[in-house]
């Protein structure tokens, strides 16, 4: 694997552009404003793509925890949990910068300026809040019929009133004469993160997305992360400049904001830092060679 801002030959934006492609790609259902039913919903993607997207050929991990978890059975999903657990140890949160089709859209979205507009450390917490509150805390509140609402999709996710709401009532007659205030509070919060994501880097991922909250407590032991020599480290600060999220790269390598997008391999000019594997790391200790 190269270390050097691409994962093998390919560029980051294909990758990004293929996962959108890929997960999204039930073709009649952006005609037809109807909803893919096949078996491939049984799987279980590893990033935010609304399970109601007219081309959605898999499920969202935090739809699919939702449903099992407001349901009458008020249960966890042991699948969905081990597919976003066992994502997060092997890379964490680069499936964020790589695989996201959301985070794609808050990329382009954005004007250079973006990247330089810091966000106050409380509202890099946010995110955290809604993982609690909106995700995990169905199974407290449980209604008349014994069920509960899945609050994060239900009240507040924008890449569920874009891939779902809006593509489906764009195609489907029917839905459109069904859509009351609650779809358009929703829009509401789309429009202001649509609008946002021109001036602030990625301020969906930030702020507010529980899948990347989930994937932060991942980055600092995770099997491949961001590692950083000292001795080769010539203290020119590129990887600073270069990173998106404005962290001091060399200082924390594996920050929870870390996105791996690897645009700081890919600037550093003495190899200073690398994405490698936790084992080769080890092995170059034991054996006393570097094998990165």
């Amino acid at each position: 694997m190269a270390s050097r801002g691409r994962l093998w030959p390919i560029p980051r934006r294909a990758w990004q552009l293929m996962s959108a492609l890929l997960a999204n790609s039930y073709w009649p259902g952006f005609a037809s404003g109807t909803i893919y039913q096949g078996a491939g919903k049984n799987v279980c993607v590893p990033f935010l793509n609304c399970y109601s997207c007219p081309g959605a050929v898999g499920s969202c991990p935090v739809g699919s925890f939702q449903f099992f978890l407001a349901g009458p059975g008020q249960t966890v999903s042991l699948y969905v949990l081990g597919t976003v657990t066992g994502v997060g140890a092997l890379v964490g949160r680069l499936v964020c910068g790589w695989l996201c089709p959301f985070g794609l859209l808050q990329e382009v979205m954005a004007r250079p300026c973006a990247r330089r507009v810091k966000l106050p450390g409380i509202l890099l917490t946010l995110k955290y809040a809604v993982l609690v509150l909106t995700v995990s805390l169905p199974v407290l509140a449980i209604g008349a019929y014994g069920t509960a609402s899945p609050y994060f999709c239900k009240y507040l996710c924008p890449a569920g009133t874009l891939e779902a709401g809006v593509l489906l009532a764009l195609g489907n007659p029917a839905i459109r004469g069904m859509l009351g205030s609650l779809f358009l509070f929703k829009l509401a919060i789309l429009v202001l993160l649509l609008i946002l994501m021109v001036f602030v880097y990625r301020p969906f991922c930030r702020t507010v997305c529980p899948l990347g909250a989930f994937y932060s407590f991942f980055n600092a032991f995770s099997l491949w992360r961001l590692e950083w020599d000292h001795g080769r480290c010539t203290g020119c600060h590129s990887c600073r400049s270069a990173c998106p999220l404005g962290l001091a790269v060399d200082r924390t390598p594996n920050h929870p904001e870390c996105i791996r997008c690897l645009d700081c391999t890919r600037v550093c000019p003495s190899g200073a830092l690398q994405f490698t594997s936790g084992i080769k790391r080890e092995e170059s200790v034991v054996f006393g060679r570097d094998v990165r």
